[in-house]
């Protein structure tokens, strides 16, 4: 079975890096294959057909398949719920207001920024005292949310705010997952990142 795994994926997409820290999790073997997301491949097409967004491999079936090792998810139904609340707000939220964050100008820019933060303050304020979102267990929360690790310079940059500053406990907890090989081995260079988002608003709009 795992020899046959094939992540479709895009080097820098937060989404991406989920399925690989799950995969180190996991210990499971597979074959990465990048993905030009401005001319998708036709196996992209055609095991996505209908979003035709990367990774095609998502983390709870990645928990399903290897239910022997290390549980992502936690067994309370109740937890589950929770965690999966949190990680709908993430994605949400995040995906509306970084891209309006970095493509806005003057009041409207300063609007998203402070929304930005106010969503990071969010889970920084649900993290509490915790060592992990699900207390002193790495799992799926931590796992949806420190992708976004690697882009924190990104918004840094683009808001004209320090990550530290605003937000010392969600830094802290980052550090902890960072120690984590499976972590550190799988985000990408925040640099990198950044400039992979310069070079794409400036070629899609010229700024």
């Amino acid at each position: 079975m795992e020899n046959e795994v094939v992540l479709l994926d895009t080097w820098p997409s937060m989404f991406g890096m989920r399925a690989r820290i799950a995969l180190a999790e996991k210990g499971a073997n597979y074959e990465y294959k990048e993905q030009d997301l401005w001319s998708k491949s036709c196996l992209l097409l055609q095991v996505n057909p209908i979003h035709k967004k990367v990774p095609v491999l998502i983390i709870m079936y990645i928990d399903e398949i290897w239910n022997d090792k290390f549980p992502i998810m936690p067994s309370d139904p109740y937890e589950r719920a929770q965690v999966r609340f949190w990680v709908d707000f993430i994605d949400q939220k995040y995906n509306n207001t970084w891209m309006k964050l970095w493509l806005s100008e003057g009041e409207e820019h300063e609007t998203c920024k402070k929304e930005l933060i106010s969503n990071l303050k969010q889970l920084e304020d649900i993290l509490g005292e915790k060592a992990f979102y699900g207390g002193d267990t790495f799992g799926f929360l931590d796992i949806c949310l420190i992708t976004f690790y690697s882009w924190f310079y990104t918004f840094e940059n683009y808001g004209n705010f320090k990550m530290e500053a605003e937000c010392p406990k969600l830094m802290a907890w980052a550090k902890r997952c960072m120690q984590r090989d499976t972590v550190s081995k799988s985000l990408v260079d925040d640099k990198k990142v950044y400039d992979y988002v310069v070079q794409a608003i400036k070629n899609a709009f010229g700024k």
